[in-house]
């Protein structure tokens, strides 16, 4: 195992499970001290103690990132906590699946304002501190199913990820000069709960994605991390505003 974060601090949002969690443990592994943060405080706690066992340094900061004075806290603690911030991966998310016509507006406020007002939110904070302490890397999760293609029933949703996509766009260009690259991962179909259509198990999503996906299955949560990790890498140096879509083929 390379140790390409050894001395850096990550901070990651959603990472109590899934994608989230499977990137702090790989930081970790790789020497950075890893904050996680989300609304539920078990599942960040779990996630932290994983980390520990393997001998890695972590904290918990329970969270909404959709809460302007939350979001500056996450960021602020972070720094309080690992003594700065040289990575943020802004990950949480929430999927809420619904024909336009019937959802309400409570639901579609849902998920704009934690898919995209909470990248806004926690991009403002993350990017003040790296201006101020000379750069660093920020990675948004995004969705193939945002800008990149379109299924009936999550026109919500992939309207909040689309726009995600554009913020990481706008705002590479914006800070690049700064020192601080800005990029994001479009993922596809990955084995987590989100993958799962109502009522689905997770051996009826892969008998689905095994005709439906050119890849045959469903993405594992390490393959997206690892991902994350090189964009967060000295080897992606080069690498601003890019969308990376991880999807199996889907969009190919």
């Amino acid at each position: 195992m390379t140790q390409r974060f050894t001395g850096k601090t990550v901070l990651i949002t959603g990472g109590g499970s899934g994608i989230g969690r499977a990137a702090a443990l790989a930081f970790a592994a790789e020497g950075a001290a890893v904050a996680v943060t989300g609304r539920r405080r078990e599942p960040l706690e779990q996630t932290v103690q994983l980390i520990r066992d393997n001998g890695g340094q972590a904290s918990a900061i329970a969270a909404d990132v959709s809460s302007p004075a939350d979001a500056e806290r996450i960021v602020s603690a972070t720094v309080d906590r690992h003594g700065g911030l040289h990575v943020a991966f802004n990950n949480a998310g929430i999927l809420e699946a619904g024909s336009l016509a019937d959802m309400d507006a409570a639901a579609w406020d849902r998920q704009l304002a934690v898919n995209l007002t909470g990248v806004f939110l926690t991009m403002k904070h993350e990017i003040t501190h790296m201006r101020a302490s000379g750069g660093g890397v920020i990675i948004n999760t995004a969705s193939n199913l945002g800008a990149h293609m379109r299924l009936p029933f999550l026109g919500a949703y992939a309207a909040s990820k689309a726009a995600v996509s554009a913020l990481t766009r706008a705002a590479a260009r914006e800070y690049i000069a700064d020192g601080i690259r800005i990029n994001a991962i479009s993922p596809g179909p990955i084995d987590t709960p989100m993958s799962l259509l109502p009522g689905e198990t997770g051996a009826d999503r892969d008998a689905r994605l095994a005709d439906a996906l050119p890849a045959g299955r469903a993405g594992t949560v390490s393959e997206a991390a690892a991902a994350v990790l090189w964009l967060a890498s000295p080897e992606a140096g080069f690498t601003v505003g890019h969308d990376l879509v991880i999807d199996g083929g889907a969009t190919a």
